[in-house]
């Protein structure tokens, strides 16, 4: 089997020397990935996203100076779903601090990521910000503060990746407030606590919105490299300051894959953060960052073929945070 082509560097200089070494891994993994015998089911429950095709794979990888090249999809736009919220979380963490931390918790949920179960026995407050009633409650104070909550995740997107065309998806936000009783029964009764202060119509409609964004991996990658640089933009700003991108970075190891965050840690030993678009973004601090897409999904909603990317990735370079 031929080696599938990787793209040359976008919107960046030319690549460092090490960079090759990425080059030759991502390759090798795609050639892996296409061999695997089960790619998983895409997301069913969201009828936009159901006919995806799940033997479709992108990676990209990012350096910290802006260099991106990737293999296989790895340009394809695609619904980045719950991988927004890593954004969101960011967003209200630059403007508001340890605030933030008042009605979410940072502990793994051990749930589903749409469970209800836990909010009844802890007074409303949800266990991290990464399961749907802590996005909610994340959502919830960044529209608050800024009055469009799903317009500021898409600029930063767009201005950290260069890509002006990554915008919202109507059709999918639509197809999501279709079937979005779960997240609306979570904001209620988050809100029978106070811990959500807008109209749950409204908090609805931004947090479907922020999470029809699409993107691809190349965008992902370069969005997310704050969180390899210690919380700097690509302009040189400040985001983040290194202590608030380390946090985010911690939560999204223990909690970014929902209830599966023990085992994508024990094989990938990266801070990640999937979606059920098939997509997941990894940090390697001070080194990379990465963005995997496959759309065929496990039964814990994480992409069969991204995990296994990246499990591949992290034993090939020997590159992990343990």
């Amino acid at each position: 089997m031929s080696h599938p082509s990787v793209a040359p560097p976008a919107n960046s200089a030319a690549p460092r020397a090490d960079a090759h070494r990425f080059r030759a891994v991502i390759s090798r993994i795609a050639e892996e990935m296409a061999a695997l015998p089960d790619h998983g089911t895409p997301a069913d429950y969201i009828p936009m996203l159901a006919g995806a095709d799940p033997r479709r794979f992108g990676m990209a990888v990012a350096e910290p100076d802006g260099t991106v090249y990737g293999v296989g999809d790895w340009q394809q736009p695609f619904s980045t779903q719950s991988i927004s919220k890593v954004f969101a979380l960011a967003l209200a963490l630059s403007l508001d601090g340890e605030q933030i931390w008042r009605g979410v918790g940072r502990e793994p949920s051990g749930n589903p990521f749409n469970s209800l179960v836990q909010l009844e026995y802890e007074n409303g407050i949800p266990r991290n910000p990464f399961i749907n009633a802590g996005a909610l409650v994340v959502t919830d104070r960044l529209q608050a503060l800024t009055g469009d909550a799903a317009g500021q995740v898409r600029e930063l997107l767009r201005s950290e990746s260069g890509n002006d065309a990554i915008d919202f998806v109507p059709e999918v936000a639509a197809s999501e407030a279709a079937y979005g009783d779960r997240n609306a029964a979570l904001a209620h009764f988050m809100a029978s606590y106070g811990n959500i202060t807008l109209p749950v119509p409204e908090l609805l409609s931004a947090y479907f919105r922020q999470c029809s964004i699409e993107a691809s991996c190349a965008d992902l990658a370069l969005s997310a490299g704050f969180l390899a640089r210690g919380g700097i933009r690509t302009d040189g700003s400040a985001l983040l300051t290194r202590s608030q991108a380390k946090q985010v970075n911690a939560v999204m190891l223990t909690c970014g894959t929902y209830d599966a965050a023990g085992e994508f840690a024990y094989r990938v030993g990266l801070p990640g953060k999937s979606g059920v678009g098939g997509g997941i973004i990894a940090i390697v601090p001070g080194v990379c960052t990465l963005c995997v897409w496959s759309p065929g999904l496990d039964r814990r909603g994480n992409s069969v073929a991204g995990v296994s990317a990246l499990a591949r990735f992290t034993t090939l370079t020997g590159l992990s945070v343990f």
